[in-house]
């Protein structure tokens, strides 16, 4: 008959304890009305609790602190801190004592010790005490393994370890949305608006502390989230930045490529790099949080191979009366001339003024023209700019716009203001 050996108690103990802030006590207030038997007994008793809110008895929420009952909930981004405690628990010395702390994701291991280095020896009913700090940065199990490894009076050579397991969880959900816009009157570049829409999704609150947008080396960003009031920028969320469970707050960005990337900004073809965001945020008592999107990416527009865009056109026209745009042709490839013709083809209610099918000439890769246009409405209201043909005569191949731009279109009895 075999028999086991009996198990060996270790000489020593491990101990670990998740450092994080209190919280503030709630009390579940018990009320009456002064014509009920217990008069204002329960209403005098809340008063004298030192736990409650003076003045504010009836709320749940006390002004006292509690210590955590449990491991509670870990958010991504925040920082995991941890106490780790060794105690010699028997009669006798205890040698070369090494206490290692890893950190095991699921795609890799983290080394936590302060330090590799073992302690020479450890006195009875002492202990060797140990704090670590990780900030999160994956979502998921983790699993906190403490390795504890020793040498006895008698040279034996003893080992144990202890294994603690949490979950880490998302604390927003972040969504993005691009707007394309098209060249200004004052500017021959394109701006990039990205609307970022954050959503609490922790069962507290938040104190939204930052979140801004970092771009990328191409272009520049200004912040639209805030309001000039008084020669006083103000932010349009109010005074309070707090962000409710389950609520969702909508931040709005407008990016500019750089001088120096202008042009290349205007025609690039597929996936551009926009920039990442970088959102910091306090819960409960402090605790900050902080995260930081991957880069974000969008698709440029695609104009094809020859892109019209407008440089100038006046909001409102006479009946009528002629008025005058100006255009920017632009020859949006990297590696072929162009041989344009311009056609003009008048609409119902927009009439080209000029010669249809005038020779534009030879049109280098990458390269623009702009072409002064003039036009006149034979009706009112809002009227739609379209009819403009380009042909390119060595590919013999047409390019269409239509619904170029919009222009109001007045009585010619109403001044237009200039």
């Amino acid at each position: 008959m075999e028999v086991n050996p009996p198990k060996q108690e270790h000489l020593l103990a491990l101990k670990v304890m998740r450092l994080t802030k209190p919280t503030l006590f709630t009390n579940i207030p018990v009320t009456c009305e002064e014509k009920d038997l217990p008069g204002d007994l329960f209403n005098q008793l809340m008063r004298d609790d030192p736990s409650t809110v003076n003045g504010a008895e009836i709320l749940m929420l006390g002004e006292m602190l509690t210590l955590p009952q449990n491991f509670g909930n870990i958010f991504l981004g925040e920082t995991f801190s941890s106490y780790i405690s060794v105690h010699n628990d028997s009669n006798q010395v205890v040698k070369d004592i090494l206490v290692k702390a890893d950190l095991q994701t699921s795609s890799q291991r983290l080394n936590l010790s302060a330090s590799n280095a073992a302690v020479a020896e450890l006195k009875p009913d002492c202990c060797i005490d140990d704090v670590i700090h990780h900030e999160v940065k994956e979502i998921g199990t983790h699993i906190l393994v403490c390795a504890v490894s020793y040498t006895t009076q008698g040279g034996e050579k003893m080992y144990f370890r202890k294994f603690f397991k949490f979950q880490v969880l998302k604390p927003l959900d972040v969504k993005t949305k691009f707007y394309n816009a098209e060249s200004d009157l004052s500017s021959v570049t394109d701006e990039v608006f990205l609307e970022a829409q954050i959503q609490n999704i922790t069962t507290s609150p938040m104190f939204m502390e930052k979140v801004s947008l970092e771009p990328s080396i191409m272009y520049n960003v200004a912040e639209l989230n805030s309001v000039n009031q008084a020669g006083e920028c103000v932010t349009t969320f109010g005074s309070r930045a707090y962000l409710q469970p389950m609520d969702t707050r909508q931040y709005l960005y407008c990016l500019k490529p750089k001088k120096e990337f202008a042009e290349k900004a205007g025609i690039i073809k597929g996936v551009t790099v926009i920039g990442k965001l970088d959102i910091v945020w306090k819960t409960n008592l402090g605790e900050r949080g902080r995260l930081q999107t991957s880069q974000l990416q969008r698709m440029a527009p695609g104009y094809g191979d020859v892109r019209l865009s407008l440089e100038a056109i006046p909001d409102t026209v006479n009946l009528e009366e002629p008025f005058h745009i100006t255009c920017k042709i632009t020859n949006c490839s990297s590696e072929r001339t162009m041989d344009l013709v311009l056609e003009m083809c008048n609409t119902n209610s927009i009439h080209w003024c000029g010669i249809s099918g005038r020779q534009l000439g030879k049109l280098h890769p990458s390269s623009s023209l702009c072409l002064a246009l003039t036009l006149l409405s034979s009706v009112q209201g809002l009227q739609s700019v379209s009819g403009l043909r380009l042909t390119d005569t060595f590919l013999k191949r047409t390019y269409e716009y239509d619904d170029i731009a919009q222009v109001c279109v007045v009585s010619s009895a109403i001044k237009v203001e200039s």
